[in-house]
This record gives C-alpha cells, structure tokens and sequence, in this order.
C-alpha cells in the first residue's frame, strides 16, 4: 500500500507561556525532534497543558497534513512556521478527507490506529497571533487527528508511514469531525459514526449525544 512521509517530527512539555498577550499553561509550542519514543501512555518528552480535554490513551500521537499550511499562508498572509497546531507529525499524503477512521499505520517500530479527528482549543489562535484560525479551521475541518498506539516503539524523521491495516472506507476523519463539529448528516451521521468500533470512545459519546439532540 503507499507510503506516507513525515515532514517533521515534534514535542515538548506543557510550560506556562505567554501566547497574543495571553498567559496558558501549553504544550502548544513544540520543539523538532529527530527521534521520539512512541507509549501507550504518550510520547517521551511530551505533554499536554489540560489533561481534562487533551492527552489520554485515545489521544497519544496528534496528526496535521503539511498540505494545509499552504491555504493558511495566503489566509491569512504570512508563513505560519511548522508546528503550528501543536501537533507531533506534520505529515504528507494523509488529509483528513484521505484518511479513515480505524486505519492502523507502521512508523518506524511503533504501530499506531487513527481514532478521532481533533477539535482544537482557542490556543491556536492565541498561539499563530490570528484571532480569527480557530474559527476557520473549525468550519473547514482542517483540524488534524489522533491516534492511540497499538504497538510502542520508536519513530525518526526519516521514517516511511505505511498503511497496514484499512478497517472501512466509508466514515473518512473529514467526514466524522463534521458530524461531530457541524451536525452533518444528522442523525445518520452520528449514527454511522458508532458503528466504527474503532471510533475513540470521547467521540462515541460526543455521537451519541448528537443523536439525542435530533430526536429531543
């Protein structure tokens, strides 16, 4: 099957910053790295700054697609350096709309399962110094995605991303977070998201909340 490619590899620990005039507690600025040891539990070196809605096993390894940086340059007129979502891997040939709920990738020795799309905080935006990023790529669904670890190992830089495992074609991470986010679909929408057992539980729950609030 192809084979992706890590543009940049990242971590760091959550430190108190000052982002746009705004004091946070983040992880948000991450530093590049060549190597990082991939747990169950997290990356080494790595952290989040609110535990209650970031981090967990569900949510080890956050995914962005290199390909968006290029829209977000000319949004908003200047070069916005990698990471600027946070995230561990920027990677090419893997948006959202190409990749599915449930897909098991190979990196380096560590094998990792797609899960759940992200929806990202205020801190981005506090982050890049563009008061309007959240809002947009709330709307578009450019948010990027997780992954929790199936097996632990090591990554580098250099590593290939291979595909081994492709559970269904149907629910891409496009498609569920504009359910999750946008309602899309409706109640089929929600509906269609929990029979993807390898849905991410937070996301399960956030579905079946979805279906609620059609029926109610």
């Amino acid at each position: 099957m192809e084979n992706k490619k890590i543009v940049s590899l990242q971590v760091s620990k959550p430190k108190q910053e000052t982002f746009a005039n705004v004091n946070i507690f983040s992880a948000m600025n991450k530093q590049a790295v060549d190597t990082v040891t991939v747990t169950k539990s997290g990356l080494m070196g790595d952290g989040v700054g609110n535990e209650k809605f970031h981090g967990g096993p569900d949510r080890v390894v956050c995914f962005y697609p290199y390909e968006h940086y290029a829209l977000w340059n000319e949004k908003f007129n200047k070069r916005l350096d990698i990471p600027a979502f946070g995230e561990n891997v920027t990677v090419a040939g893997m948006t959202e709309d190409a990749t599915y709920i449930g897909d098991i990738y190979q990196i380096g020795d560590a094998i990792v399962q797609i899960n759940q799309g992200r929806i990202p905080c205020s801190t981005i935006s506090h982050f890049n110094r563009e008061a309007g990023l959240l809002k947009i790529v709330m709307k578009t669904g450019f948010t990027g995605y997780f992954a929790r670890v199936i097996k632990e190992g090591t990554i580098k830089k250099q590593d290939e991303i291979l595909l081994l495992e492709r559970q269904q074609e149907k629910i891409t991470v496009q498609f569920a977070t504009e359910v999750i986010l946008h309602g899309r679909d409706g109640e089929e929408g929600a509906s269609a998201l929990l029979a993807v057992d390898s849905l991410a539980d937070d996301w399960k729950q956030r579905a079946v909340k979805r279906i609620q609030a059609v029926q109610d």
